[in-house]
């Protein structure tokens, strides 16, 4: 397997931890762990853009 479907492959892994974790934002029930989920979606947003900004060889 190549860098580049290595890549590919965790970007997809990553989305799919995003939409997961937005569920869960939206199901939960205490405002602190809205807040929790919603920080988290933040730092995977930003893990998520730099690993897409990378080049895929």
């Amino acid at each position: 397997m190549t860098v580049g479907s290595q890549l590919k492959n965790t970007l997809a892994e990553l989305k799919g931890a995003q939409a997961t974790i937005q569920l869960d934002a939206q199901q939960a029930r205490h405002e602190q762990s809205q807040a929790a989920f919603q920080e988290g979606l933040i730092i995977l947003s930003e893990v998520v853009e730099r690993l897409a900004a990378r080049p895929q060889e």
